[in-house]
């Protein structure tokens, strides 16, 4: 069976001021790779997937989404979007809006889709997320983790063909983190092609195909989840997983 390329990055570059921030980085991700980004906060890591989803824009490098080489002289942003969802540390819900109200906006205001079909799939990825019986309820009656579960759900009512996750279980309370985790666990075991930066190495041993290990803005190791936490290859590596394991 051959695997279709999802998204590949060549040397990308991209600085911040004088902060040289991500330094040739090259990635491949295939279609259904579940792909962690592990290491040391200010290793580039965020400014990565922040770039996949033209939030940063990259100073040099290319970014081939799905066989197109993407660039913002040549392209929509907002319509690449469309194919990158992304979930955040922080949830961004709209507080005036009901949990289902969050979700639809996207799909009815930037895809037009009609807005009863909007809410039969909202409901429905809602469901999805265990969230099935807070449709009409407020965010700010939530737990941090349903938050996230609603941002998931929000993310997917776009439906991208790549997820990217930017620690989205770092703002929680410990006892919260595992029912994002196991959203998130079911989305992998669906097929959907994720990149997601988190510290949560059991998550990354568990579910993902492809470990990265990221320092000083650059990719230093890449493999497997048992060549990289059993048999790390590089020395930093080494160095990183024995300060944290």
């Amino acid at each position: 069976m051959t695997t279709k390329e999802m998204l590949r990055v060549e040397q990308l570059n991209k600085s911040f001021g004088d902060l040289h921030v991500l330094k040739n980085v090259d990635l491949n991700v295939d279609e259904s790779d579940v792909v962690v980004l592990i290491g040391a906060s200010g290793s580039g890591k965020s400014t990565l997937l922040r770039c996949l989803n033209f939030l940063e824009m990259k100073d040099d490098g290319k970014i081939v989404l799905e066989g197109e080489q993407i660039e913002k002289e040549t392209h929509n942003l907002n319509k690449i979007r469309e194919h990158v969802g992304m979930v955040f540390q922080h949830f961004n819900l709209f507080p005036h809006k009901t949990v289902l109200e969050n979700v639809i906006e996207a799909p009815v205001l930037v895809k037009n889709i009609p807005k009863e079909q909007a809410i039969e799939e909202g409901k429905a990825l809602l469901d999805k997320v265990g969230l099935g019986d807070k449709y009409d309820v407020y965010p700010s009656t939530l737990s941090g983790g349903q938050k996230q579960r609603v941002a998931i759900a929000r993310s997917l009512a776009m439906k991208p063909d790549v997820m990217l996750f930017d620690e989205p279980t770092s703002a929680l309370d410990p006892e919260l983190v595992g029912e994002v985790l196991a959203t998130m666990k079911e989305l992998a075991d669906e097929g959907m092609t994720m990149i997601v930066v988190t510290h949560e190495m059991g998550f990354a041993k568990e579910v993902a195909d492809w470990v990265v290990y990221m320092h000083d803005g650059k990719i230093v190791e890449y493999g497997r989840p048992d060549e990289i936490f059993n048999h790390p290859k590089e020395k930093r590596t080494q160095e990183f997983l024995s300060s944290i394991l």
